[in-house]
């Protein structure tokens, strides 16, 4: 089956709702391909790799959380932009991405999916634009430490987090906002959190986790985000009758 470029791209507004976020770039379709869509690849970012991947698959479309286009990036079309957007146009591909959206949707967004996945069951959202979430473990267990998370956090995403414990004892409440939400932690220990995991940690947060008592965690920014596009992607695809493919490229960051 085919579906327009029209109802592809509406479907992903109608579930994932930009318009209700103030975003760093433009979600939705970020370049025009072929009109009629037959398969999907989705992925994190719109690297190089990923978009030749793509269309080594066949992708009439690709689905990503980090599109080429943010706010205060140089306009011109020059190097690895360049060439980005030459195989994109050159194969007809569209490129379609969501940033905030993706990461806040409460069932197949980013935050969810991570969750999900660290069995961590949310019963509030914290924060700027509400995408942090806070909760406890989804089998009412409580983790024993900072450490213990840790290893969990680590033997789940198949990366070893960068950590720093905050106060001994049992870790009740978890919160957790994937990506670079370093600068979320102080809503996160405003909202009763223990510990908090995101994707990176900057200077400040080891510090402010050692004065407040409260574990950080940094498990990768893209470790944290492999999650959200497969599984809105997916949702979508099958709604609409298409074929879909997740291609993990591979990130250390």
């Amino acid at each position: 089956m085919t579906a327009s470029r029209h109802d592809l791209v509406d479907a992903f507004d109608r579930l994932l709702e930009p318009g209700r976020f103030k975003d760093y770039g433009p979600n939705g379709l970020q370049v025009e391909g072929r009109a009629g869509i037959g398969r999907i690849v989705s992925g994190v970012t719109a690297s190089l790799a990923l978009i030749d991947a793509a269309i080594e698959a066949g992708a009439d479309a690709i689905f990503v959380h980090h599109g080429l286009f943010w706010r205060g990036q140089d306009g011109r079309v020059t190097g690895w932009m360049k060439r980005r957007l030459q195989r994109l146009l050159a194969h007809d591909v569209n490129l379609i991405a969501y940033h905030l959206p993706l990461d806040a949707h409460p069932e197949l967004g980013n935050n969810a999916q991570l969750g999900r996945r660290l069995g961590l069951v949310a019963d509030r959202q914290f924060g700027e634009q509400s995408l942090g979430f806070v909760g406890q473990r989804q089998d009412g267990g409580v983790f024993e430490g900072a450490a213990q998370l840790a290893a969990h956090v680590g033997t789940v995403l198949g990366r070893q987090p960068v950590w720093v414990e905050g106060e001994a004892g049992p870790l009740h409440r978890i919160a957790w906002c994937t990506g670079g939400a370093q600068g979320y932690f102080e809503a996160a220990i405003a909202a009763g959190a223990q510990a908090f995991i995101t994707g990176e940690i900057s200077e400040p947060q080891a510090h402010y986790a050692r004065e407040c008592g409260v574990a950080f965690i940094a498990a990768g920014h893209h470790a944290t985000e492999r999650y959200g596009a497969p599984a809105v992607a997916a949702h979508v695809a099958g709604r609409l009758g298409l074929e879909h493919v997740f291609i993990d490229i591979d990130n250390p960051a």
